[in-house]
């Protein structure tokens, strides 16, 4: 079924075609180049390397492309410090977050067969998220005050994270509300922190567009996942539950210490998943990864399998919130997540799925471009003015770790130097 849009999708994906050129007739074809090619640069090399025998980080595996081919693989370190596994291509990392991606494009492939709406209320959907509450402050006692949304939730809003839905990891009042609801049983576990469409704020508003998909496709998660966007892609590392061949390539979690040691963290072996999340708990590698990420970059197709239209692709990618800030988090938690600002002084954004800086980042991507990030520093980019689209990977707490992001920083200047894109 062709995709319906709004009069605010038609002239948000216009301006989109226009400024990223992501229309460009037919999709090109071709998946990044096989791994034996394994395309190198000396200087990125030399990058991370760096960073692996200062210890900043214990290993990672950083990797680049265009929609056509792969300009840069490279793999350092060790998958867990003090052990004998190197790191590799095929390695696979939580991703945590990263989860979401995939999430908000099986969402958008429901709105393009017309079983969802951007902008109905979703509460005919999942009846849950009908009625919800927005926190409006504590009385004297501490007790939450809670009232009526001014206005129902809409799937732009959850994926655009303008739902009012936080994480306490980034909100002192979600942390307050927690504590205090304690005490008041009949209160709802998740009030909204405050009215959709007026902020916006990172939270659980994914995991909710993944419990839509179940109800509308009839399938768990990772079955719709598997059916629709990991296998027609050849995504085959990219799963909830491992295998065992799978874990024999897992790497390891390290915790960052004080005095900035890392200290690698046994592998736990998780029960296999009965409930999937849309806002995280999927595993991946930086090759899987980067396939997603190609047919992005290519309109929503790759080797010619679709996974999104072309004009779907332009919208994701499009400023959804206007002038509403975005992608600055202060943390609650520092073991878990340092204070979040990725790019200080870049005016940011959030499209259907992903943060947008309406600046360029000097050195780096243009004005325009799509990231997000993993809580164990894992990180992707999609530049569409440079045809460029990159992901690293590294297993660190806390999030935001400040060694990990200047590993991050240092890659993609590097991609951008070689490429001769910056």
């Amino acid at each position: 079924m062709t995709l319906r849009f709004s009069r605010r999708d038609t002239l948000l994906r216009t301006a989109a075609v226009a400024a990223a050129g992501l229309i460009s007739g037919a999709a090109v074809p071709g998946l990044a180049a096989p791994l034996r090619t394994s395309p190198r640069n000396e200087e990125i090399d030399a990058i991370l390397q760096a960073r692996v025998d200062a210890a900043d980080v214990p290993g990672v595996v950083a990797m680049a492309a265009t929609e056509q081919s792969l300009i840069y693989q490279g793999a350092f370190g060790a998958r867990s410090m003090g052990t004998a596994a190197r790191m590799s291509a095929d390695t696979v990392f939580s991703i945590a977050s990263m989860t979401k991606l995939l999430t908000s494009v099986a969402a958008l492939q429901l709105v393009e067969r017309d079983k969802l709406k951007l902008d109905e209320p979703v509460a005919r959907i999942d009846p849950t998220l009908g009625a919800p509450q927005v926190l409006h402050g504590f009385d004297a006692k501490g007790a939450p005050q809670l009232r009526a949304a001014r206005k129902p939730i809409t799937l732009r809003h959850l994926l655009t994270h303008t739902s009012g839905l936080s994480y306490q990891l980034w909100d002192t009042n979600a942390v307050r509300y927690g504590k205090e609801s304690r005490n008041h049983p009949a209160l709802p576990r998740t009030p909204l922190m405050f009215d959709p469409d007026t902020r916006w704020a990172y939270g659980g508003s994914l995991d909710r567009v993944g419990r839509l998909v179940e109800i509308i496709s009839g399938q768990s998660l990772d079955r719709y996942f598997r059916d629709h966007i990991l296998g027609p892609l050849g995504m085959n590392d990219t799963t909830f539950p491992l295998n065992e061949k799978q874990r024999a390539r897992q790497a390891s979690l390290h915790l960052r210490k004080a005095d900035g040691t890392l200290v690698p963290q046994p592998l736990v072996r998780r029960a296999e998943p009965k409930v999937f999340s849309g806002g995280g708990g999927l595993y991946s590698t930086a090759p899987d990864y980067l396939t997603l990420l190609q047919a992005l970059l290519n309109g929503g197709a790759l080797a010619g399998n679709s996974i999104l239209q072309p004009q779907t692709v332009a919208l994701m990618s499009t400023n959804q919130i206007g002038n509403l800030d975005a992608g600055v988090l202060k943390t609650t938690n520092p073991a878990l997540s340092g204070n979040v600002d990725f790019f200080p002084g870049v005016r940011l954004r959030w499209g259907l799925g992903d943060m947008i800086n309406i600046d360029p980042v000097p050195e780096g991507r243009r004005a325009g471009s799509l990231t997000w990030a993993g809580l164990y520093n894992t990180y992707y980019w999609i530049d569409p003015a440079s045809r460029i689209a990159g992901v690293i990977m590294m297993q660190i707490l806390p999030f935001a770790d400040q060694r990990a992001l200047k590993a991050y920083r240092l890659f993609e200047r590097g991609i951008y130097r070689a490429h001769g894109a910056a």
